[in-house]
Order: structure tokens, then sequence, then C-alpha cells
């Protein structure tokens, strides 16, 4: 860290305190009722049901129709992987077989003002069967392929022929939907239409100008990019084997109580200032330098559980959730703790303020490192035991858990994905980030004094 210059500590704060600004605060901007989000803001995370309430409805069977204990667990498992697609992880689907029932809670969405929980239940419940026809916007024509022969869906932007932007679908096929794609875009090249339908609904009717072999078809339309990662959403979800309506659509109230939120916001402001106020207190210069990771590790986390970016949907937030943020917190106080006792040791045995830092640093990171390497494997247990059962920890560990069932218990599951992201982030600002604000500190003549980072002697 001998190379690290002066400029390196304003550097990283500014990065900081940029992360921070478009964290909280977002970019937006609204075209009269639209609002489009470039950077999301505080204001679009989910809070789970125990913090802001949410929805709870009962789908039944619509037409009469009679359907069996499989047909009810084939519907539980699509409604599941629906809402894990929103990435809403705090939500409870379960079947009431004797009634022919399938309730679902889930939270309200982010920047509730403007949702509509009876437009989010009628959502769920619809069949969403994708199709393709021949003929332009003919029902009644023959069935090329459907949605079960779609292997991966995404929403997409593309340049048209205007050389303007457009927000589109695209579509992967397996082996049998490339072959029969192929074949039927082949016959009506230059001639002919294909129509795509999701339910009833012709949501697409293009000419077929040639043969398309790749097994890969764009679907346009007037699509935002919401609506088209909607419909993604819906067709890697998979369709309902029969259509539910919902019979019943009731408002949950959180469980802490309305308020209980900011009283929560407020708390923890306070106790993190006072941790700061604590470490400069003990630690002077060093103590500041932690401070500003500490908020550089808080605010990426925030982050994170935003999604940040538009394409990324929001993490649901609960209060085990809120838990792992603290804990995540503890441990980069400790993480810098351990760092700055080395370096005091360092400092009263004698060494040069830079060759304390250093090795202080060296010195502390394997203690660090196997302290929060096994909160990370804790979280990833937590993240596989108690997450979607398609997730990539779950399937990582399902030869533990396979025996227990399929468990969605969102409020954990936003617990293990808090700790996971702190723990990540707690090596990148407590170790990497401090290490450089205060090598790049101590190149300063006014910060060349020991006492300042807890020696008691002068170079």
């Amino acid at each position: 860290m001998r190379k690290v210059k002066k400029p390196v500590f304003f550097i990283v704060v500014a990065v900081i305190v940029l992360i921070g600004y478009l964290t909280f605060f977002g970019i937006h901007s609204q075209y009269g009722d639209t609002r489009n989000s470039y950077i999301k803001g505080v204001d679009e995370i989910r809070w789970g049901i125990d913090i802001r309430g949410g929805v709870n409805a009962t789908f039944e069977p619509a037409d009469g129709y009679n359907a069996s204990e499989s047909n009810m667990d084939a519907a539980k498992s699509v409604i599941e992987q629906r809402l894990v697609s929103l990435n809403i992880t705090d939500s409870e689907v379960y079947v009431d077989y004797n009634n022919k029932r399938v309730v679902v809670e889930f939270p309200w969405q982010a920047g509730d003002t403007s949702f509509d929980p009876e437009a989010a239940v009628k959502e769920l419940g619809e069949t969403a069967i994708l199709s393709f026809k021949k003929g332009q916007e003919d029902i009644n024509g023959e069935t090329i392929l459907t949605g079960d022969q779609v292997t991966k869906a995404e929403a997409t932007i593309q340049q048209n022929e205007n050389n303007t932007t457009e927000n589109v679908v695209s579509l992967e096929f397996d082996n049998a939907g490339k072959e029969a794609f192929a074949q039927a875009t082949t016959e009506l090249a230059g001639s002919g239409y294909i129509s795509i339908y999701m339910d009833e609904d012709c949501i697409s009717a293009p000419s077929v100008n040639a043969a398309i072999t790749d097994g890969k078809c764009i679907i346009e339309g007037d699509f935002t990019y919401d609506s088209a990662k909607a419909l993604a959403d819906k067709i890697n979800a998979g369709s309902l084997p029969f259509k539910l309506e919902a019979t019943s659509t009731d408002i949950i109230s959180p469980t802490l109580g309305t308020g209980a939120l900011n009283a929560m916001l407020i708390a923890g402001v306070i106790a993190f200032a006072l941790i700061c106020l604590y470490m400069i207190f003990i630690y002077k210069l060093a103590g500041a330098v932690a401070s500003i990771a500490l908020v550089g590790q808080v605010v990426c986390t925030i982050a994170a559980i935003s999604g940040f970016l538009p394409s990324i949907e929001s993490f649901t937030l609960t209060i085990p959730g809120i838990a792992g943020i603290i804990l995540a917190v503890g441990m980069g106080v400790d993480a810098n703790v351990v760092s700055f006792e080395r370096i005091k040791e360092e400092l009263n045995n004698g060494k040069t303020l830079n060759g304390a830092i250093e090795v202080g640093y060296k010195r502390a990171w394997s203690a660090v490192f196997d302290s929060n390497i096994t909160v990370v494997f804790v979280a990833v247990i937590l993240m596989g035991a108690f997450g979607p059962t398609d997730s990539l920890f779950a399937k990582m560990l399902n030869f533990i858990f396979f025996a227990f069932g399929a468990s969605t218990a969102g409020t954990i599951y936003s617990l293990g994905y808090t700790l996971l992201v702190g723990i990540i982030l707690n090596f990148v600002f407590g170790i990497f980030a401090s290490r450089l604000m205060l090598s790049s500190l101590s190149k300063f003549k006014c910060f060349k004094n020991p006492r300042l980072y807890g020696g008691a002697k002068h170079e």
C-alpha cells in the first residue's frame, strides 16, 4: 500500500457519497403519469408483510373446473414461481384440497401509493398460456408451438427500422420448438403471418419475411419495459393448468403496526451514529475512516436490496432482513477493530506509520477472514433452506434439504440475503476501502502523528 497517493481518500469518499445519493434518491424521469426509473431509490424497496402489510387472496378453479390434487399442486407451484420471478420472497402459498382453493399472501408492491391489489391478484390467477398460430390475428389458426417449448424469455431493447429503440420480449425455443418454428416460418416466408397469443389476447402478429431457423424469436408490441418484463416473467414461470378466479381479496395489516417502520429507521440511525462516535473516540482518525467505510457498507447493502438498476427487481425486506443488516454492520465494526488493534501494536513496537498500517492489516486479515467466512456459510445455508426451491443455493444444498420438502419462508430468506450481502461488502469496505483511505491519509503531514492511529509514540 506504499503506492497509495493522497487523492485516493477523496476518491473513495466521493464514490461512497455518489452511490449513497443514487441509492437514496435514484434517477427518474416523469412523462405524464408514467415514471421511468434509471436508478432505483429507497422508495422502491418492497417491504415484507410484517413491516408494511400486504394482500391475502383466495383462488378457486374458474368455470366449474374439477381440479385434482395434482392440478392444485401444479397451480400452487406456478403461482410461487410467478411471485419469485417478481423477487417477492416473503409470501405464503398453500392449498386447501377439500375446498379446492389456493390461498396466497404477499406484501404490497414497492411505491405502494399506486399499487392496485386487485390487478396484482388477477395477474397471479391468469393462465398465461402462450401460443403461436398461423394467420393474422386468427385465434382459430393452426397452433405452431406453445409456451411449454420456450426455454427462456427476456425483456430487451432493440433498434427498429426507424432507428429508434423499442421494448421487446426475446424468446428461445427448445429443440422441438426450434424445429416447429423453422418449419412454419419456411412455409409462410414472404406471404404469411404468425399471431402470438397470451391466453385469448393477441399480443403481436408479425409478418414472416424469411425462415427463422436459429430457435429464437422476438415479440414486438406496444410495450413499456415493465410490461415487457411482466410478459417475460409470465412465460418463464409457466402457464397454469387451468384458470383461477379470485373469490376473495383482503388487506393484511402489518404485524408491527402503523409507524413501526419509521421508528425502526430512527432507532437504527441513532444506534449507527453512536457506534461511529464510539469508534472515533477510541481510535480517533482510524475510527473516522472506519465510520466512512461502514456508511459505504450500509449504502451498498440498501442498493442491493432496492435492486438499484431498473432491470433488477427489488428484494423483499423483512424484520429478520433488517436484523441481517445490523449483524453485518457489527461484523464490519469487528473487522475494523481487529485491524486497528494490530496497527496500534505495531506502532507501539516502534514501526513507522506506513509500516504499521501495512503490517497491521496483513496480520488482521486471517482473523477477519475466518470470522466472516463462517457467517457466509450460515447465510448460504439460510438462503438454501428457506428460499425458493429453484434458487442457486437451494439447488446446491438439495442433497441436504430435499427430505424436508419445499419451503419459501421469505422472512428467513431475507435474513440470509442481507447477511450475505453485508459480509461480502464488509470485505470490500471494512478491509479494502478502509485500508486505502487510511494509507492515503497517512501521506499528509498533519496526519502523521501516530497518536491519531492509537499509537503512543511519534515517528
